[in-house]
């Protein structure tokens, strides 16, 4: 029998609503730390899949959520599509040679970089019983050319917008490479044992209107619709970060099954201009369980009840924070699990 999570992104509403946390696998447990302290640097907690299957079931381990994520991440893809990549302590990821001066074209692809993802894939699911859905993912077009491009993450993705103003036609040929090998690492992902899979487009919130549907809509649709061939019954939960009033528009045209909603966005307008019955997944801000205290609960089942009346995923905003205390996570995980509509 599916989990409450896998049967909400079908389009059911489940009740107590499923709970997952985005970064769940992370800083803020004391056992990862642990483990990380002892394997060394990330990309090599990545790459090590006895490891990462471990981070990856930790968070299931100590509070049960019903979905687990893979425990890998979104740079991986331009990783195996040949550019170098990099963890640099206090700096975040590096990847060379950038786009804006070398052609992509010059890139030697590896997609054997991504067999060791595959495998922790097949480790975790072997672990986890049929309640805990377990998640795959990738990050969406746009946001992993912004990397490609300048190399690293930046605020404002200057250099990428820049690129993709002056010269369409070569960013392009970097979305299009980036839809097909997201789209077979998903369906590698998919076939080793992940039963949903999620977008993640971190930047989208940067674009223009116009450019928000070429570089984020378009991309989004191809890689939906070019899975949905190959695995026509496994979902895919969008979450276009910063979209704001563009959401709508986003969660009608790309054909997700779930979308992820920001916390800057108001719930309550979002459960009247999203697609009735969309199931959506998201909104809770990370900071409210980093600070605790009784607007933690209010603020959880005030969250619960806009989204009464369609199917709900309770997530975050975006990824938990590293010094968010366990027993505030533990008090969410209560509230939520003793709401019951």
């Amino acid at each position: 029998m599916p989990g409450a999570l896998l049967e909400t992104l079908h389009g059911k509403s489940v009740f107590p609503r499923p709970i997952w946390l985005m970064r769940q696998a992370g800083r803020y447990l004391p056992e990862y730390r642990a483990l990380r302290a002892e394997k060394g640097g990330f990309l090599g907690l990545v790459y090590d899949s006895e490891a990462a299957a471990e981070i990856t079931a930790q968070p299931i381990d100590r509070f049960g959520f019903d979905g687990a994520i893979l425990f890998s991440d979104i740079l991986i893809v331009p990783y195996a599509m040949g550019q170098t990549l990099e963890f640099l302590a206090g700096e975040g990821p590096r990847l060379s040679p950038t786009l804006v001066d070398h052609a992509l074209a010059s890139l030697q692809a590896a997609p054997e970089r991504l067999d060791p993802i595959y495998a922790t894939v097949t480790k975790v699911r072997a672990r986890l019983g049929p309640e805990t859905t377990l998640l795959g993912f990738a990050g969406s077009p746009w946001t992993v050319a912004t990397y490609m491009v300048a190399g690293e993450g930046s605020r404002d993705q200057h250099v990428t917008r820049a690129m993709a103003y002056r010269d369409p036609e070569a960013f392009q040929a970097i979305i299009d490479a980036i839809v097909d090998v997201t789209v077979d690492y998903l369906s590698g992902q998919i076939v080793a044992g992940a039963e949903a899979v999620q977008l993640f487009d971190s930047w989208a919130g940067s674009l223009a209107p116009a450019e928000y549907e070429r570089w984020v809509i378009a991309p989004n649709a191809a890689i939906v619709a070019r899975l949905r061939e190959r695995h026509p019954d496994v979902p895919i939960i969008g979450f276009p970060k910063g979209s704001g009033e563009k959401l709508p528009a986003y969660a009608r045209e790309t054909g997700v099954n779930a979308v992820g909603i920001d916390e800057t966005i108001d719930p309550q307008w979002a459960a009247r201009a999203l697609p009735q019955g969309l199931p959506v997944q998201g909104n809770f801000d990370p900071l409210l369980i980093e600070a605790g205290g009784a607007m933690l609960e209010q603020r959880a089942i005030a969250l619960l009840e806009a989204f009464a009346d369609r199917p709900h995923v309770f997530n975050l905003g975006h990824g938990i924070g590293q010094h968010t205390p366990i027993a505030h996570v533990e008090r969410l995980v209560a509230a939520v699990r003793g709401w019951r509509g």
